[in-house]
């Protein structure tokens, strides 16, 4: 989707819709910046802030252009542009990786000659580990500080503060306090104390970059299920390549058989089976016609077709699937709202406690050295590590628990989500089920010996669904096949053969309900093989754990009735069937205003809207690469109890999360007093911050068995 995209529906036509790419925010509150700084412009109607894609979505009247937008978010200090959701978002973990190598190795060669120092190192020796720490540490602050350098810069630039502000100024104090020491042959330098304070801080913000990173990758997952492009027919017959963003409405566009469209449109000539598993999870090919409508992504499966363009680009049913999921990915914690809060309140409050510290120590005839050392180790001991860490840990920590069990966690935050479900969604095939065809025992035990190993020597050489579970099956029971002549496949028809001198075919039933084949061999009877999706293993015991747990199951699939209705009259569970993409996420959305926390557990690239939307979700590890991606876990065996063991593991990760914070609030209620009153250095204060840090890490540690 290209931004601005007018929108269609009950909006007004003079108003459209646009999103812009907003790399500079990194916290809740430049989100607060970036909707206030949107809000006070003329012409937009509202500007919704998305932290993990770091965009904005922005409604405004057309008199609002571009460069309007652009300015008032240069106003508010952030870069922006025009968003194309096609383009792959930039990597927020790769810029953060040589600031926190730098810190790393800096830290531990400075702290090594400060062992020197700490001994009791004097005269000569004590200025000549001074000289060598500044000579490591000086430019590996610089750098390693970047980050934290240029967003408070940009943010002073326009008469704003923000929490990388504080901290600047605290390294920057101390790291100048530091070489008027080394310089003027001082005892104390504090590039040890400096170095750490960075490592944290880039530590914790790159394990909260790697969990976005992972959680925006569903988007593009998803566009990238289109096809690059298509041969277009033209008026005189011949055929030409157009790219898919120059397709549109009108062209007719020539698809072979197993090609993915690039555009929605309606069929024109021919006739074929589709791969509709994108919209409607439904596993079995669907028959389309003329005039019958097909949409971009979706796989051609028997013959060819010429389809008319009716949509594409930002128009097409797998776009509008994209901005759902884009639209549902914004995080939902409440440690989200708590670090809005903090973040307004936080460089401030650090300011006026250090300015006062400084001022009342001046007051006092402390004089200007010893008042500023003060208010540097005010300004240190209040960074926010520990509290910082308090959650990325502790997810990080129990993600690894559950990787052990074959759960992989993609976005660490879910698991407070996970944590308060009451209300659980299941998709059916591939999630209850395996969502592999497979042939009905009876239909199987009517075979004769020869009718069997005809079937086995039929369907191996097809790679049909239905064919590929025929032939694991009959394999599985010990047939061998026989030996075929003038072996063809025809799309649409299935494959067809001559043995013993007779003919034989597998192909499509003339008919019959559900998902089936007919195996026909010389004059005799042709018999029709049926198919089923059976249940995961442990799906019962699944179902019931979780409603142990105080959770409520049911059935959201996009299948038809029949099949859904199998599967509910097995598992228990009531059950919606039919349902496309944004039914499942209004479904969803029904919930959630009654108050409860939806888990949405699927499988399909329909159901990416449905797992953003969700307050958590999972997906197996069979699913599509857009359910995988969109989902916030994937378990990765094909056992069900999976899903009780990832809530049992988010409810023990919460309760060391609260604990996390209590410690790290407890923190500061000992350490600011102290470091005011004078009884603090930049170097203490930066080993108490990183002490801290260190316990709220040991706290996080005892998840290592959370995943039982």
């Amino acid at each position: 989707m290209n931004a601005p995209a007018r929108l269609a529906g009950d909006v007004a036509e003079s108003v459209i819709h646009s999103i812009y790419s907003v790399p500079g925010m990194h916290c809740a509150g430049c989100m607060a910046k970036v909707e206030r700084g949107l809000s006070g412009l003329s012409g937009v109607t509202s500007a919704r802030a998305n932290l993990t894609a770091r965009t904005v979505e922005v409604i405004h009247a057309e008199t609002v252009e571009t460069p309007d937008i652009v300015a008032a978010l240069a106003a508010a200090g952030f870069e922006a542009q025009p968003r194309v959701i096609a383009e792959e978002a930039p990597s927020a973990v790769k810029p953060l990786l040589a600031p926190l190598a730098v810190a790393a190795f800096a830290c531990m060669n400075v702290m090594l000659l400060s062992v020197s120092i700490w001994s009791g190192a004097e005269g000569t020796t004590r200025a000549m580990f001074h000289w060598l720490s500044a000579a490591i540490g000086v430019p590996a602050i610089v750098f390693a500080g970047r980050p934290f350098f240029s967003s408070a810069l940009a943010a002073l630039k326009r008469g704003r503060t923000n929490m990388d502000v504080p901290i600047s100024i605290g390294v920057t104090l101390a790291t100048t306090l530091s070489l008027y020491e080394t310089v003027t042959g001082g005892a104390d330098a504090w590039f040890d104390g400096t170095l750490m304070l960075l490592l944290f801080l880039l530590a914790g913000r790159v394990l909260d970059a790697m969990m976005r990173d992972r959680a925006r990758a569903g988007v593009d997952a998803l566009l990238r299920q289109a096809a690059s492009g298509a041969m277009v027919v033209e008026a005189d017959g011949t055929t030409r390549w157009v790219a898919a963003p120059a397709l549109a409405p009108g062209m007719v566009m020539r698809i072979a058989a197993g090609e993915r469209l690039a555009a929605d449109g309606r069929i024109v000539r021919g006739e074929s089976r589709f791969d509709q598993a994108l919209l409607t999870g439904e596993s079995a090919p669907v028959p389309a016609s003329g005039n019958d409508p097909v949409h971009a992504g979706t796989l051609n499966i028997d013959a060819p077709v010429d389809v008319e363009v009716t949509a594409a680009g930002q128009d097409t049913a797998l776009a509008e699937i994209a901005r759902l999921m884009e639209a549902a990915g914004q995080s939902r914690s409440a440690y989200v709202r708590i670090a809005d809060r903090a973040s307004r309140l936080y460089a401030p409050a650090v300011h006026t406690l250090a300015a006062l510290s400084f001022a009342g120590w001046m007051v006092a005839g402390a004089g200007v050295y010893h008042s500023l050392v003060i208010a540097i180790a005010v300004l240190i001991i209040t960074c926010p590590c520990a509290l910082g860490l308090a959650v990325p840990v502790a997810q990080v920590v129990s993600a690894g628990a559950l990787m052990r069990r074959g759960i992989l966690v993609k976005d660490g935050s879910a698991m407070e989500r996970l944590a308060e479900v009451d209300r659980a969604m299941l998709d059916k095939t591939g999630t209850l089920t395996l969502g592999r065809p497979v042939p009905d025992e009876a239909a199987l035990a009517m075979l004769s010996p020869d009718e069997a190993s005809v079937a086995l020597a039929l369907s191996s050489n097809s790679r049909h669904p239905l064919s590929l579970g025929l032939a694991q099956a009959l394999a599985a029971r010990g047939v061998k096949a026989a030996e075929l002549e003038g072996v063809g496949e025809q799309a649409g028809r299935g494959v067809s053969a001559r043995w013993q001198g007779q003919a034989v075919s597998l192909g499509r039933p003339v008919a019959a309900e559900g998902m089936a084949t007919a195996l026909s061999v010389g004059d005799a009877p042709v018999k029709v093989i049926g198919f089923a999706d059976r249940l995961r293993p442990d799906a019962q015991a699944a179902l019931a754990e979780l409603a142990g747990l105080g959770i409520e199951c049911s059935i959201l699939s996009g299948d038809a009735v029949p099949a859904v209705a199998t599967v509910a009259r097995e598992t228990g569970l009531t059950a919606r069937a039919g349902a496309s993409p944004a039914d499942k996420q209004e479904t969803i959305g029904v919930f959630q205003k009654a108050g409860r926390k939806v888990l949405m557990v699927g499988d399909g690239l329909n159901d990416g809207p449905a797992l953003a939307a969700a307050d958590a979700s999972i997906a197996p590890g069979s699913a599509s690469d857009v359910g995988r991606q969109a989902s916030d876990f994937v378990f990765t065996g094909e056992s069900l109890l999976a899903l009780p063991r990832a809530v049992r593991a988010s409810r023990r990760t919460m309760r060391v999360v609260r604990q996390n914070f209590v410690l790290a609030i407890g923190y500061n209620v000992l350490a600011v007093p102290l470091a005011i009153a004078g009884f603090v250095t930049p170097l203490v204060a930066a080993i108490a911050m990183s002490t801290s840090s260190l316990i709220v890490v040991a706290n996080s540690l005892r998840l290592n068995g959370a995943a039982r």
